[in-house]
């Protein structure tokens, strides 16, 4: 019980240092965690991807309050940007919710193990997206908020891998892309955690303590670490050249994927 609350404590404060430092939930550190924990738990294997991604989501809700905080202190967040992508990551974050609860937890996996390599690969080369436009309107943004809140939701992450570029695409300066990225990420993990647990309300299958797919003991041992550690990386992100940490951070990732992948043949 100690290995397993040590194990929920260091995950959420990975995960809250990446959420600041780099405008993401952490759910691509989150979610590998809580599938090793669980695994050597008796939790039911057939759910184990799903409480890994719901539980993942709620922790993101309190990783990404945290963060959005600090980044609207330090004036980075674009609000008008910001409201007219909540609606759309709203949606589909619960939307991904809905299709997670349909797929097998091994479909799930498969997804995530894919997911981590693209975000492997744009840290890696450390290409970021030259603006060409300018940001839609809110319908437009609407429409992109809805596709980065149904892959959000099906993965477990507050998004920003994927808002952060678009937002550069779109000519916004890169810390308000980080700073908004942030901010979105707040919404998404709501609606997003919010389907999760409505998708497993009342599985007899799921274990005590449960609150559909979100596993409570993991919540508050990983949120707890998680709030304390936003604020420094959203410092961090300040003063500080990330390359060589984002670098780092794409081999991690990218040996995750393929541990993950290995799993799914063996």
């Amino acid at each position: 019980m100690i290995a397993d609350l040590a194990s929920y404590l260091g995950g959420g404060a990975v995960a809250g240092l990446i959420a600041g430092l780099f405008g993401v939930g952490g759910g691509t550190i989150l979610v590998p965690v809580l599938l090793f924990i669980y695994s050597t738990h008796s939790l039911p294997e057939e759910h184990h991807m799903h409480l890994a991604v719901g539980t993942s989501l709620a922790v993101i809700v309190l990783n990404a309050l945290s963060s959005m905080r600090a980044h609207h202190k330090q004036g980075s967040v674009d609000w008008r940007v910001f409201w007219r992508l909540t609606p759309g990551v709203v949606v589909g974050a619960l939307v991904g919710a809905w299709l997670a609860d349909r797929m097998a937890s091994r479909t799930l996996v498969l997804i995530f193990a894919v997911f981590l390599i693209l975000v492997a690969a744009q840290m890696l080369l450390g290409r970021q997206p030259r603006p060409g436009r300018t940001t839609p309107g809110a319908a437009g943004l609407g429409v992109t908020g809805g596709i980065i809140g149904t892959i959000s939701a099906l993965v477990g992450i507050g998004g920003g891998s994927m808002t952060v570029p678009y937002l550069m695409w779109c000519n916004v300066a890169a810390s308000r892309a980080v700073g908004t990225a942030a901010a979105v990420g707040l919404p998404i993990a709501l609606s997003g955690a919010a389907g999760f647990i409505l998708a497993g309300w009342g599985n007899p299958q799921l274990p005590p303590w449960s609150l559909g797919y979100v596993y409570l003991p993991a919540f508050l041992g990983m949120a707890a670490a998680g709030m304390l550690c936003a604020p420094l990386g959203a410092k961090l992100a300040n003063r500080m050249p990330a390359r060589r940490l984002k670098q780092a951070f794409g081999v991690f990732v990218l040996l995750v994927a393929f541990k993950l992948l290995q799993g799914l043949i063996g």
